[in-house]
């Protein structure tokens, strides 16, 4: 039934028929979660013979590193050449260093901040205030990141190729803006994966600023729970049009195996690899070699990568497809939501009728069921259209799962309903 068609006397009756089901809903004292996309314990599971790795007398890499002690800033060669395939970076220009891509991406910003890029004029503050593109709906802690150091965050919309490519290209002509925020492999929140053609403008464009910077968060580069995506190597592309300092490519093993005991990687081009070698070297003798080498041990080569990440697959996929089977089941056909049906990644993206999400959301917190705020997918926390939810089906079994859907459901179509009428449809 299309609620958006319904006459006033229709939509009271059904309100009150949903206010009826709501209060059932919150007398089960439900406590669900979709908040954070972080693996289910089946998941890490699959990584348990990290924990007996390496192994008594094990200790020696590749190139003779005793892991143990001090040293090897870079990482370990071999692991570097686990994953050199998958993130699309030569070994020789990829960094393995903790457990978090977070802190990498943070690292990158800071020494921008303090001490400038390659080929930068000065370190950004002292060219005034600056700015980052942020493709929205997207990644809350990339946000929060250059909401913490001041940063202004400048929204492009998202579409079903990536971020739209014709405002970049306009907004790149303003010497302030130094960067631009991509997860180009079923982004975060909406699946969304860049075709070679997007990836091929963000390498070719001309910018204002010398030290333009695409942050290439390639967290789901492995990650697919339907058919593989490929996605078009953007570093060899910089450097083949002109730009071989453009691309900071990011990545871990967060979702792969520990999400708390993982390792991050870095790559870029060899100035801008040497560039962050020189800032991490201040502050660390070396990360942790002994995690690095467990990590090489279990994942030898890129094809045990992926075929470690199938079974990640197996146990994903059907949390996918419960979505979209539940929210189609109570949702499809009401002109009030629409979501997508990501091939990969960790997250579905739901936007429900303008100036909803925030209600839908307190309806569904009211009902012991958990989401992400509304708004946490735009910078600032300000979506302008109050629409936009991210559902996060990785960490729940698939009963909490199902129920959680299906609360969550109601109080869209609730806070719908109680909008149309707000908004005085007529009979």
């Amino acid at each position: 039934m299309d609620l958006t068609t319904l006459a006033r006397t229709e939509l009271s009756a059904r309100l009150a028929a949903l206010h009826d089901e709501h209060g059932r809903l919150t007398s089960r004292g439900l406590r669900l979660n979709l908040t954070r996309g972080k693996p289910s314990a089946e998941q890490l599971e699959l990584s348990r013979p990290l924990l007996n790795l390496p192994g008594p007398g094990d200790h020696t890499a590749q190139d003779g590193t005793d892991v143990r002690n001090y040293g090897g800033l870079q990482g370990l060669p071999e692991l570097r050449a686990a994953f050199s395939g998958p993130l699309q970076v030569p070994v020789d220009q990829l960094v393995a260093f903790g457990n978090s891509s977070l802190e990498l991406m943070y690292e990158c910003v800071v020494d921008a901040v303090l001490f400038g890029l390659p080929g930068a004029p000065a370190p950004w503050p002292r060219e005034g205030r600056t700015a980052m593109l942020c493709p929205v709906p997207g990644y809350d802690r990339h946000f929060a990141l250059c909401e913490k150091l001041g940063i202004d965050m400048i929204p492009v919309p998202m579409t079903a190729d990536g971020p739209d490519m014709d405002e970049v290209e306009r907004l790149v002509a303003d010497e302030r803006v130094k960067g631009i925020w991509c997860v180009p492999k079923y982004s975060n929140p909406t699946g969304a994966c860049y075709p070679p053609e997007t990836v091929r403008r963000l390498a070719a464009m001309e910018t204002a600023a010398p030290d333009f910077r695409v942050f290439w968060d390639n967290a789901y580069a492995v990650h697919q729970v339907g058919a593989d995506a490929p996605l078009a190597d953007i570093l060899s592309l910089s450097a083949e049009l002109g730009h071989p300092d453009r691309v900071f490519v990011f990545g871990s093993t967060s979702k792969i195996t520990l999400a708390g005991g993982g390792v991050a990687f870095f790559g870029s081009s060899p100035a801008n690899v040497s560039w962050l070698l020189g800032h991490l070297s201040k502050r660390t003798i070396g990360p942790d070699k002994t995690n690095q080498l467990r990590h090489a041990r279990f994942l030898p080569d890129a094809a045990a990568v992926r075929a470690h990440m199938a079974r990640h697959a197996a146990l994903l996929r059907p949390k996918f497809e419960l979505i979209d089977a539940v929210l189609e089941k109570r949702l499809g056909g009401t002109g009030v939501a629409s979501w997508t049906r990501p091939p990969g990644g960790y997250f579905v993206s739901l936007d429900v009728l303008d100036g909803c999400a925030a209600r839908a959301v307190e309806l569904a917190g009211a009902a012991g069921i958990a989401l992400t705020p509304a708004g946490a997918t735009f910078p600032y926390g300000k979506d302008p259209r109050d629409r936009n939810i991210r559902l996060a089906p990785s960490h729940p079994g698939p009963a909490e799962l199902g129920d959680a859907l299906e609360g969550l459901a109601l109080c869209v179509e609730l806070a719908a309903v109680e909008r149309l009428l707000g908004a005085g449809q007529e009979a």
